[in-house]
């Protein structure tokens, strides 16, 4: 793999012939393809919170999340906008939206082709234009909820997957993206969202040894993915 590294926007990385930036809000970027590939929004966690566990929190991670999505959109200007599902927190919680947050993702698909992605939040259609697909293909690349052994090529999302890096005697979390020579684990976008750490059992189980994690923030930073 010949990686390149971009402290600003993000890093550069080749997947089967595929040019792909891990950039450091957490989107995947093709720029060839005009590409921009997102995963786990989860949006309206706070009310899905609420409704099944009483669990009141404020309810401003659908704005914070669509902020910096919007954020990415306006910089990049993207053809294809490919979301690899729990774009919602669960079916109800898409319903939940309220005039204002519908209005915003309307706008935001304008004007470009948009995928749904089905995960196992959001299992079936919502009521929003786009595509509603299992996976989706361009080129080499298959785009999916959640990573499938034995396959290559593979850009998915799912595991939140995060990494830990010391400074000095302390230590600071990330979410990360997740890649070898086979696939891609995007990092969770949502803002209310968890993650599973970068050296799990699970995650040690789909990528190869040499694989790499790249952690989101202020500026990328790059470093072998840590293992059990």
């Amino acid at each position: 793999m010949r990686d390149v590294v971009d402290m600003t926007n993000g890093h550069v990385f080749s997947l089967f012939g595929a040019q792909l930036t891990a950039r450091a809000s957490g989107v995947l970027w093709w720029a060839h393809r005009r590409i921009l590939c997102v995963s786990d929004l989860h949006l309206g966690k706070s009310d899905r919170m609420a409704r099944r566990s009483g669990v009141i929190v404020p309810p401003y991670e659908t704005t914070d999340t669509l902020l910096r999505l919007q954020a990415e959109i306006d910089v990049l200007a993207p053809a294809i906008v490919i979301c690899l599902g729990d774009s919602f927190d669960d079916l109800e919680a898409a319903d939940s939206l309220d005039a204002a947050e519908v209005q915003w993702l309307n706008k935001l698909q304008a004007g470009r082709q948009w995928i749904w992605i089905e995960g196992n939040h959001d299992p079936g259609p919502v009521e929003f234009s786009g595509q509603h697909l299992m996976e989706f293909r361009d080129g080499a690349l298959v785009f999916r909820h959640i990573s499938v052994a034995g396959e290559e090529a593979e850009v998915s999302g799912h595991y939140h997957p995060k990494a830990v890096v010391q400074l000095g005697k302390r230590s600071v979390s990330r979410p990360c993206f997740l890649y070898d020579d086979k696939r891609v684990i995007l990092p969770a976008f949502g803002t209310f969202t968890g993650g599973l750490r970068s050296n799990s059992g699970a995650l040690s189980d789909i990528m190869q040894r040499q694989a790499f994690a790249v952690l989101t923030g202020q500026i990328s930073h790059v470093m072998p993915m840590l293992r059990e």
